[in-house]
């Protein structure tokens, strides 16, 4: 009370400040502000734009105004591209404002040079400049950096002061469409961000519309995941048919016992009596590999059969429940395949439930030439279902080079889509192996044409028909 309207005080807890440290009861009374990175495309354009002061940027030239908006656009495509995960960057970059502000550094002072020698704007440097060192220097991925330098091909060009489109490959699809306006104030390129920049939309970046959907799908799984882990764990702090961690243990435990695992692991010793070890037998690399995928489901069913079985017994009263054991069971209850599991597994990123179907696929493959180890391979391979699908297409070649007598070395993996799903009652005898199970995200098969064509939409996947894998000679490409 009785204070001026305009009075305000400013405390910083910066441990380096010459003043005296701020006392913690005060600090947890005032109010906090943290300056954190925008979320969306017109929020960082609008964010990269408005670094630059308004009397600064209106003493520019207007082609200098022209290229400095198109680099605040190429920056804010740069941070926003990273929420798509692996579609967006191959990996994580930290860009930052302070990028784009050497970049427009860098960008006057070789414009005013090439403004007094040959007038003309040294194009191909502005872009080597901008993608490879300023913003190059962050990417260590080939195809990140390749990415990077398409975008300023396609903006960084003469083309770029006759208000050219700066959505790249969109062509006007769905109306869509930002276009590099003629040079203006700064306010009126405030305006025109405002106004003009079409909602967020993966066209923008030049993807697919289905690349919002793994985008999206990645928040919610987050986001239901913390809201999963602050529910209460027992059924005393909720409703009484709230699930709880025994319960879903016990759930898990039955699953795993009717389908039967520990019953069905493969018996090492009986196959490799099976196999036996003729060195003449063309066979034998297939023979290796399905062998190695025996041993290593042996040994991941034995782990999570003990590790539920040592959980039973602590229940019973008979083993003293351990962290590790308590973890397990908060690990099925989140539907999270524990770590432990993991470190003997196939890669996944399923969920336990589908992990364990997967598992039991896998198992079920297997199973069906460990009678007859001579039959391999099988009609059709599921090479998605292998842990390690290289030494299968390395065993392909290893069968052909001892037919052949070709180094190994000069041997590659020839691929040929059929016209066959591995249902299909009759499916070609053909060099090499059929191989099913892969797919592709991003574009889908044309069953009938025999060639990619672009997604459907809100479709990620198209699986694609049987593969038949056979070894080919480099010599002769």
């Amino acid at each position: 009370m009785g204070s001026h309207a305009n009075f305000r005080l400013f405390l910083t807890s910066d441990p380096g400040h010459e003043l005296m440290p701020i006392p913690i009861g005060l600090l947890e009374k005032c109010i906090k502000l943290t300056n954190e990175p925008p979320a969306g495309m017109k929020a960082n354009l609008q964010r990269a734009f408005a670094f630059f002061d308004p009397h600064y940027f209106e003493g520019l030239e207007a082609k200098n105004k022209t290229i400095l908006f198109a680099l605040s656009f190429f920056h804010a495509v740069m941070v926003e591209r990273r929420k798509f995960g692996p579609k967006g960057w191959n990996a994580h970059y930290n860009f930052s404002i302070g990028d784009l502000r050497d970049s427009e550094i860098v960008c006057k002072n070789y414009l005013e040079k090439s403004a007094s020698t040959s007038g003309k704007i040294p194009w191909d440097d502005l872009r080597y400049i901008f993608g490879d060192i300023m913003y190059g220097g962050y990417i260590t991925d080939d195809f990140d950096r390749l990415l990077c330098s398409t975008y300023l091909i396609n903006m960084m060009n003469e083309d770029l002061f006759g208000e050219p489109e700066l959505f790249p490959f969109c062509d006007g699809r769905g109306g869509i469409t930002f276009k590099c306006p003629h040079a203006q104030s700064h306010e009126q390129y405030s305006e025109y961000i405002k106004n003009e920049l079409p909602p967020e939309t993966p066209l923008a970046f030049g993807m697919h519309p289905n690349a919002e959907i793994d985008f999206r799908t990645t928040q919610c799984a987050a986001l239901f995941k913390q809201l999963v882990e602050l529910s209460p764990k027992d059924s005393s702090s909720g409703e009484s048919d709230a699930p709880t961690p025994m319960s879903k243990f016990i759930d898990f435990e039955e699953k795993v016992q009717e389908y039967s695992l520990a019953d069905n692991k493969p018996n090492i010793d009986d196959i490799r009596s099976k196999i036996g070890d003729d060195p003449t037998n063309e066979m034998l690399p297939y023979q290796n590999v399905f062998l190695q995928e025996c041993e290593v489901i042996g040994i991941l069913i034995s782990a999570v059969c003990k590790s539920l079985g040592d959980i039973v017994l602590a229940n019973k009263g008979e083993l003293t429940m351990s962290d590790q054991m308590e973890a397990l069971m908060y690990d099925i209850y989140l539907n999270r395949v524990p770590a432990s599991w993991m470190n003997l597994s196939f890669e996944s990123t399923r969920g336990l439930l589908s992990w364990l179907d997967s598992l039991k696929a896998r198992l079920e493959q297997l199973n069906a030439w460990k009678d007859d180890p001579s039959r391999l391979p099988q009609p059709v391979t599921w090479l998605n279902r292998l842990k390690n699908p290289n030494s299968f297409l390395t065993a392909i070649k290893q069968v052909h080079a001892r037919r052949t007598q070709i180094e190994l070395n000069r041997l590659y993996i020839q691929t040929d889509i059929l016209k066959k799903w591995y249902w299909d009652a009759e499916l070609p005898k053909t060099e090499g192996a059929l191989v099913f199970g892969m797919q592709i995200e991003g574009a889908k098969w044309d069953f009938s044409a025999g060639s990619l064509e672009e997604s459907e939409p809100k479709k990620q996947f198209s699986l694609l028909p049987v593969v038949n894998c056979k070894a080919g000679d480099k010599d002769k490409l």
